[in-house]
């Protein structure tokens, strides 16, 4: 990858085309009648892919008619809850059949190349996050994205930037009311995954791959690259260096961490200070974005937003939602009247300061953006 060393030197290299909301003809994008369900191939039967999955189903205009998985259990339950849907144990099979668009809810080591697959397959793609799990993967999605179809929108699930209450507090930094940001921070302080059992030892990396840090990139990637993401968003750029620690306070099964503390800064000085852990006591978590500002401060998370101003009452709304349901309904809605995107881009950026992150903590010392963008 080459040396970006700034947002500004990301954008152009990675296609300044693919972060804007693009519009075509509906008859370009679908290639059939507008009233028409979008036909959805989910690559992907586990647990993630199952949920999202089902609600693009509850969609009135989507329907789930293809199925992947190379596990038989995971195939026959997804079959089951899609009745009719074909069935295929390699992706490049499904994205061969007429399918409009891909769910690729797959272990996050595989997302560079099964999206590289299906942007060369010409579909609608609905990727999970993170974009990949290092930086060769990360500059893998760029390079793929910036060649695919403009005719077909790319959404990866990075779902608090589809959340209505997110976009309004986001609405409110944006137009300086509160002055400029001047410090963030940021939590994900909650339970973990659950670790699957029953299985050939032969299966253990795919089944558990989570718990694997060259499958799914340790919490800081896999996970924690949302609240990234958000900073990212509200800030209009991403930190320039990041110095951090990570260890196994309870966590006995696979190689992750199971918290880490960091510390970013971005080009200007501003800090972002940042905490995460995966176990989370009873009764309590802390899944937000916090950025304080000239004049007020707005914390933000998926369950809604607080702003507080120099004069008056703290201004709160209750989200009572799940908000990938505001990203799902976009990317179905999007992709049928032709409003598209291409958000591998931001996605690959928001990454690979989870990656930045992520060295920083395994090794101890200090990583700069220009460091991990040569990786």
């Amino acid at each position: 990858m080459s040396d970006f060393t700034s947002r500004r030197d990301f954008v152009k290299a990675s296609g300044a085309a693919g972060l804007g909301l693009m519009i075509v003809k509906p008859e370009t994008v679908r290639g059939s009648e507008a009233n028409s369900a979008l036909s959805i191939g989910l690559i992907g039967c586990g647990n993630r892919g199952s949920y999202v999955s089902g609600i693009f189903a509850k969609h009135e205009f989507a329907k789930v008619t293809a199925v992947c998985d190379i596990y038989e259990d995971k195939l026959a339950a997804a079959e089951k809850k899609y009745s009719g849907a074909k069935r295929y144990t390699r992706h490049q099979d499904l994205l061969a059949s007429d399918v409009d668009a891909v769910l690729i809810a797959t272990p996050a080591f595989l997302h560079p190349e099964h999206f590289e697959a299906a942007v060369a397959a010409r579909k609608h793609v609905y990727m999970e996050k993170p974009a990949g799990v290092n930086a060769p993967g990360c500059r893998r999605v760029i390079e793929a994205a910036k060649k695919a179809d403009k005719t077909k929108r790319i959404t990866v699930d990075y779902q608090q930037r589809y959340g209505t209450d997110y976009r309004k507090a986001h609405a409110v930094v944006q137009s300086g009311e509160l002055g400029a940001i001047k410090m963030v921070r940021a939590a994900w302080l909650g339970n973990g995954p659950p670790i699957v059992s029953g299985h050939p030892a032969s299966e253990e990396k795919i089944r558990n791959w989570f718990f694997y840090r060259e499958m799914s990139g340790d919490i800081l990637v896999e996970q924690d690259c949302h609240n990234i993401d958000v900073v990212n968003w509200f800030t209009g750029t991403h930190p320039v260096k990041v110095s951090g620690y990570g260890s196994r306070q309870k966590r006995q099964y696979g190689d992750i961490f199971d918290n880490v503390a960091c510390t970013f800064q971005f080009a200007d000085g501003m800090v972002f200070s940042y905490s995460a852990n995966q176990f989370r006591t009873p009764g309590f978590s802390d899944v937000s974005e916090t950025f304080i500002c000239e004049k007020g401060a707005v914390n933000v998370s998926r369950n809604g937003y607080t702003i507080w101003r120099e004069k008056g009452a703290p201004e709160i709304a209750r989200t009572k939602y799940d908000i990938t349901e505001d990203i799902v309904r976009e990317f179905i809605e999007g992709a049928r009247a032709g409003k598209l995107e291409n958000a591998a881009f931001t996605a690959a950026e928001s990454t690979l300061v989870a990656v930045m992150a992520l060295e920083a903590c395994v090794t101890g010392r200090e990583v700069t953006w220009e460091g991990i963008s040569k990786a």
